[in-house]
Order: structure tokens, then sequence, then C-alpha cells
């Protein structure tokens, strides 16, 4: 007896070691990227994953979600440790840390999906759950300010050091990425947080 399968056949095969899911949210972050999210129909999305517009739509219901997915997995992993973050017991490394890995996993999305935070589309009640997130990790980036410098303002310590770590996207943007970016950010991170000159040197010296 044979397998049923899941959704409609591809157009073109799909790269073996690739889902569809993932077909799709690749496909869709070279096209908002190259035209925007207003620009960019599901059929296209569709055509550059290989697929029929009805299978697309077996994993996702519309270009909202699918740019809500990219989306959340640009704050998702960092938020994953945020525990881990707030919980340490060196605040100083522990922001420095923070800010590198959340430069990094910037540097890594291949389509640069950050180009999109402030797309208009965003303020749409759709992308909420995505506002929150950013919202939530920009709070970690407040606490741990808060236990740098105690008396100081975290929430616009927060705000500054997420500025700071989303530079990365108009860099990547320009192709403009210096080497080392992430380590200056972070470094630059802990003094807009108030970090000590000897709290910098700890970090340095590891």
């Amino acid at each position: 007896m044979t397998s049923p399968t899941v959704g409609r056949p591809r157009i073109t095969p799909g790269r073996p070691e690739v889902d569809a899911r993932t077909e799709i949210l690749d496909a869709a972050a070279a096209l908002f990227s190259e035209r925007g999210f207003a620009g960019t129909s599901t059929r296209q999305i569709a055509e550059r994953a290989g697929m029929r517009q009805a299978s697309m739509y077996y994993h996702f219901a519309g270009k909202e979600e699918i740019l809500l997915a990219l989306l959340d997995a640009s704050v998702t992993p960092t938020l994953d440790r945020a525990a881990e973050y707030l919980d340490a017991d060196d605040p100083v490394v522990a922001l420095y840390e923070l800010a590198r890995s959340d430069v990094d996993m910037l540097l890594a999305e291949p389509h640069n999906i950050g180009t999109m935070y402030l797309s208009p589309e965003l303020r749409s009640e759709v992308f909420a759950p995505f506002r929150a997130a950013r919202a939530e990790l920009m709070g970690v980036y407040a606490a741990l300010a808060a236990r740098i410098t105690p008396g100081a303002d975290p929430e616009l310590a927060g705000a500054c050091c997420m500025q700071l770590v989303e530079v990365v996207i108009p860099l990547r943007r320009d192709d403009a990425v210096p080497n080392g970016l992430a380590e200056s950010i972070a470094l630059t991170c802990l003094r807009v947080a108030g970090a000590s000159e000897e709290g910098i040197s700890r970090v340095l010296g590891r």
C-alpha cells in the first residue's frame, strides 16, 4: 500500500536535505530582501521555492505568517538563552557574550532579514508576537545594564545596546562589515552600560 504524500507535488524537485517549509522561508527571505514585503506575492514565493502556490498554503496561511516566522527566527535563538545570561555571576561578561552572539546571529542570517524590522507592515497586529519578543530581548539587555551600573537608566542602556547590535543590518546591506565587528559592538555595549575599565579588561583577558 502506498503511503500518502504530504501536500501537493512540487513543480521542481526540492533540495533533498531541506524540507518544504524551509525552502519556502528561504525563498521568501530572498524575495523580501530583493523586492520588499509589499512587492512580493505568494505566487512569486511559491515559484522561487519550486512548488505550486497551493502547496505553499499547506505550510503557511500567507506571506504575513511567513515573514513572522522569519522575524521570530532572528530573535528567539538569543531569547532561548536569556536565563543563562541573566543568571550569570558576572553581568559584564554576560552582556558582552549576549551582544556578541546577537551580532553573530544577525550576520549569519543569509538574507539579512533584519532589513524588515522598520517596515511599516510590522505595525500590523499580525506581527505583535515579534514586537513582544524584541521588547523582551531589549529587557534582557536592560536587566544586565542595571546590574552593571545600579541607579542608571537601564531602559535607555538596553535600547542603546539593541541599536548598536542592529547597526549590523545596514552595514550588511551596504556590504561594509569590518572584521571583528561582533567583538567591537559588544565592547561598545559594555561602555554604554557603564562597565568599568577593570571589567572590560576582565572580558578581554579571558
